[in-house]
């Protein structure tokens, strides 16, 4: 495909694909094992993704996604973001639809944050009736569903809807990947920077059987005196 050739034209030297492959965790027993990279950074793939997102079909996105390289498979996602933010009703249930069946190859946790909220969380918050499949991935044994369902639930506290992301965030309160605790404690952080309150009355109720790290994510913008008010188990 042109466009591969295209983005590998931005590619790095080696040093910087095993510092990337590093930061993503590919080795033996990690999240992210065996994911290859090419060595190209996100402001070049965003370059590359403006110039072809127009005139790029799906099918040829499809193939993209199903890459096995990292930055290909992020090209697509990118790329379907830019769709959507321009596609009619018929075209988003498309780009929705590729999304959903393919979260296979979504599996990044920067996958996940430059796509979920874009693609699949923009088209729940017009479509609300449809936001079961959240629960669903959030319920499933998926680390990247799991990712996902929390993840797309940013554009809902953007508009000032928390319901589903405090509901999803109790599913996944006891969660044994750091992965998620990180995902919630950020969903949680920016609940608290709309509605402090909201974010304060789940904590209270949940903050004690919370992972450590999802705490410490959670309270991160709390005033320092509260934070240690949390972090040493004083509020009641």
């Amino acid at each position: 495909m042109k466009i591969k050739d295209e983005l590998k034209k931005y590619a790095k030297s080696d040093c910087i694909k095993e510092k990337f492959a590093y930061f993503h965790k590919t080795g033996e027993g990690q999240y992210a094992q065996g994911d290859i990279f090419i060595g190209i950074t996100v402001p070049d793939i965003r370059k590359v993704a403006n110039e072809y997102y127009k005139t790029i079909s799906l099918e040829e996105v499809k193939e993209l996604l199903h890459s096995k390289y990292h930055e290909e498979r992020l090209l697509a996602l990118i790329i379907l973001t830019y769709k959507m933010k321009k596609a009619q009703e018929d075209e988003q249930k498309e780009i929705v639809n590729l999304y959903v069946n393919n979260t296979q190859y979504v599996n990044g946790w920067d996958l996940v944050d430059l796509s979920a909220y874009h693609i699949l969380g923009k088209y729940l918050l017009e479509h609300e009736g449809k936001k079961d499949i959240l629960y669903e991935f959030a319920k499933s044994d998926n680390l990247w569903k799991q990712r996902i369902s929390i993840v797309s639930t940013y554009i809902f506290i953007r508009t000032g809807k928390y319901e589903d992301t405090l509901k999803i965030a109790e599913i996944l309160l006891n969660n044994n990947q750091d992965l998620i605790h990180k995902a919630v404690g950020w969903m949680l952080r920016e609940v608290g920077k709309k509605d402090f309150d909201i974010e304060y009355k789940f904590l209270v109720k949940h903050y004690k059987e919370m992972p450590r790290t999802m705490l410490r994510y959670s309270i991160e913008k709390f005033d320092e005196g509260l934070r240690q008010d949390f972090l040493k188990g004083r509020i009641n």
